[in-house]
Formats: structure tokens, C-alpha cells, sequence
């Protein structure tokens, strides 16, 4: 049985990825037809090549994020993972902003195959 525990692992194993500063570490974790609605772009990204260019310019600013409150439901072999993360860049700016990540069991393995993130508004 799956527990909540394990969904807020994989934004620790995301988080961990952004840090690494190796937008490659951080493209592995989505699913190849995964979405990505990204924080700080208003273009959508739709395939592993578009998320990558988003990441690279992401992880230039450093960022290391952190969840301020998450609400997490699981339907068996998919977990949806919403709420309020802040980013903090190494330039000491921060961005707080409303997140959902929606996860996918792909071969036995967790897969983002969607995430949103917008800043919340002023």
C-alpha cells in the first residue's frame, strides 16, 4: 500500500535533483509525455527536450525549494501532490508559488507526469 510518505519523498528526490545543478538529473524524474507548466516561463513544455531547456535556465538561479504546505492524495498507481513550495536562489531572492505534481507508476518506478507551478499571486 502506498502512503503519503512516500509521494512527499519525491518531491525530496526532485528537490534534491534541482540542487544538483545537472537539469539532466532533474528531466529523468518526468515521464517522456510528462507536462510541465513551469514556475518562472509562460511557455509549456511537452516533451523531455522542452523541460530541459526550461531546467537549464532554472538551476543557473541555484534554487533550493522547499514545501510550506502539501496536500497529497493517491489513486492507486497515480499520487497527486498539491500545494505552497518556496524557491530560495542564490542571488538571496525567493519565489513562493502553488505547485501540483502528478505522479505515475511507469515500470515499477515513479514518474512526473505533469506538473504545474505558478507564483502566487502579490
Amino acid at each position: 500500500m502506498i502512503e503519503e510518505k512516500e509521494i512527499l519523498e519525491l518531491f525530496e528526490l526532485w528537490n534534491n535533483a534541482i540542487q544538483s545543478n545537472e537539469p539532466r538529473n532533474v528531466v529523468t524524474l518526468y515521464d517522456e509525455s510528462a507536462i510541465l507548466l513551469p514556475t518562472i516561463s509562460n511557455k509549456v513544455r511537452h516533451n523531455h527536450d522542452e523541460i530541459m531547456d526550461y531546467f537549464v535556465n532554472f538551476l543557473a538561479k541555484n534554487p533550493v525549494g522547499k514545501i510550506n504546505k502539501s496536500n497529497v492524495r493517491i489513486f492507486d498507481d497515480i499520487a497527486i501532490n498539491s500545494g505552497i513550495y518556496t524557491f530560495n536562489f542564490k542571488d538571496g531572492t525567493s519565489a513562493q508559488a502553488r505547485f501540483t505534481f502528478v505522479y505515475r507508476i511507469i515500470n515499477k518506478q515513479w514518474k512526473i507526469i505533469e506538473h504545474h507551478s505558478s507564483l502566487l499571486p502579490e
